[in-house]
């Protein structure tokens, strides 16, 4: 019979047997990541470098984050509706605000404007306190998680046609095509993120997220101008249920979509003063 103490060996043994793999591939991440160290960005008249942009995502950035750049960061636990989404996993290499089509990587340009202006109803703040110098920094540093950044290049921009006047009939057409590209299953008849399909919304990674609410003052994640909101369409939200539209709207379809959303949301706009005018009434996908 085995004494206590062999037992006790034997177990130690087994475990320490059954943890190698795990170690091995915390390792290996570790080692793929570090991989990446010489990584820069070129952004706002600065390069960026990942040693110099270390310190303030350690100490900024990485309780969300994480020090892996997975989204897994020590306060990333705690975060539940209404600061949701979750923290971006950078590894992955996809994110939902970028001038690039869908499937594409950002430029070095989206991921300084996603810094600096953060994302309405999450909790990502808005970063003013850094130099550009710094910002440039950071975006070294988040890119530098991910292997796509060395595999591909960006994406080349979208190209966001001159904005139009607004007109009744713009604005009239611009519901129309909310109605047949059927934006209000998600977002609601009257875009108060009420669609039939809201509750059921799931990101790629299996999280729950809610459709954007125009009615309640909030800012689109991704900017709040007209032509922030076009690029949305046109881009999509990768990672996200809200595809891009490039294949099935015209560049002219887009600028109508976007006055007609305007009309929908609480912010005062020429849009919304026409609509007053002519009593639109919310599209009805059930006639």
């Amino acid at each position: 019979m085995r004494t206590g103490l062999q037992k006790w060996m034997l177990a130690v043994g087994a475990a320490a047997f059954f943890m190698l793999p795990l170690t091995s591939r915390a390792q290996l991440t570790t080692l793929d990541i570090a991989s990446r160290d010489n990584m820069q960005s070129h952004v706002a008249g600065h390069t960026g470098h990942v040693d110099d942009g270390k310190d303030d995502y350690h100490r900024y950035c990485e309780g969300c984050h994480g020090d892996m750049g997975d989204g897994n960061g020590e306060v990333a636990q705690w975060l539940q509706p209404p600061m949701w989404p979750k923290p971006r996993n950078f590894q992955l290499g996809v994110f939902k605000c970028r001038s690039t089509p869908t499937g594409t990587l950002p430029t070095d340009d989206d991921l300084f404007d996603a810094i600096t202006r953060g994302f309405d109803r999450s909790a990502m703040p808005i970063w003013s306190v850094f130099t550009k110098y710094q910002l440039a920094n950071l975006v070294a540093y988040v890119k530098h998680f991910s292997p796509r950044f060395v595999s591909e290049k960006p994406g080349t921009p979208i190209t966001i046609p001159p904005e139009p006047e607004v007109t009744p009939e713009r604005i009239k057409n611009g519901r129309e095509v909310f109605n047949r590209v059927q934006c209000w299953k998600c977002h609601g008849v009257q875009g108060m993120a009420n669609g039939p399909s809201a509750s059921t919304l799931q990101d790629d990674l299996g999280f729950p997220i809610a459709p954007f609410n125009f009615t309640d003052g909030t800012r689109p994640k991704c900017g709040d101008t007209d032509q922030d909101i076009y690029r949305i369409f046109m881009t999509g939200l990768d990672g996200t249920p809200m595809p891009s539209f490039a294949d099935n709207i015209k560049p002219d379809e887009a600028w109508d979509l976007v006055f007609y959303l305007r009309t929908l949301m609480k912010q005062p706009s020429k849009a919304k003063e026409i609509a007053k005018t002519l009593n639109l009434k919310p599209v009805n996908p059930n006639p």
